[in-house]
């Protein structure tokens, strides 16, 4: 639950991107979609099925997870899973680049913003309160999925993995989150749909930490995390 007083005083209100302000994974998320629809397009020149070009997409990312690991953004790289592939095979590069664009097209196509998504950022900036977006990846991309969502204007500021030069939960993303909001740690609420990258790295670095999970039995599990079950809920409280 949100505990009573949670968003006094509060000057800027920091949210997760993907799984929070729109579904990348979760149910009736993007991506898997997306990366059908990929394999549809792409496992033909490959000679193989769908299923094992998604395998085959899968092994490049644990490569390059092995190689960086996960705290670096630097394996977020689809160019890099295609690029790595199309290498082995000694097939022309020029195909990481159309994979690549296409993923992202159908992706973007597909992206919905969660309920009361909009309506929560604008009623926080109706309050005065500075609003940004925290999250894991790329600047380029995180930008235009927020523009994909209609959301980018109703944002004061992004930071991304990219630009921290590391990932969540690493005290130096929400330092560079903190140098964006402009003010106090303390200040912040930070809300995310992951418990330890979100809620609990954003209380570690002295903001408010939100949990953002429909399960009630897992949030149930934690009661010692300020938690809300959705969007909608979080704009109510305010």
């Amino acid at each position: 639950m949100i505990p009573p007083g949670f968003f006094d005083g509060v000057r800027c209100a920091v949210f997760d991107l993907d799984d929070t302000l729109y579904a990348f994974d979760g149910p009736g998320g993007a991506n898997a979609p997306a990366m059908r629809a990929l394999a549809a397009h792409a496992a033909p020149r490959l000679g193989i099925s769908e299923d094992a070009f998604l395998g085959e997409v899968r092994a490049s990312l644990d490569a390059q997870l092995a190689r960086v690991g996960r705290d670096s953004p630097c394996y977020h790289s689809r160019a890099a899973r295609f690029g790595r592939m199309l290498e082995a095979r000694g097939l022309p590069l020029g195909l990481a680049l159309e994979w690549t664009e296409f993923y992202w097209r159908e992706l973007f196509a597909r992206v919905a913003p969660a309920p009361g998504a909009a309506a929560l950022l604008r009623a926080l900036r109706g309050r005065g309160v500075r609003v940004g977006v925290g999250t894991d990846m790329t600047a380029l991309e995180q930008f235009r999925k927020l523009d994909a969502l209609g959301l980018l204007d109703l944002v004061d500021f992004v930071a991304t993995s990219e630009e921290a030069g590391v990932e969540k939960p690493e005290p130096g993303f929400f330092a560079l989150v903190a140098d964006k909001a402009g003010c106090a740690p303390a200040d912040v609420f930070f809300a995310g749909d992951n418990l330890r990258k979100d809620a609990l790295g954003a209380a570690a670095a002295g903001m408010r930490g939100l949990w953002l999970q429909p399960d009630a039995g897992k949030r149930a599990e934690r009661p010692d995390v300020p938690a809300a079950a959705s969007l909608e809920e979080i704009r109510a409280a305010l």
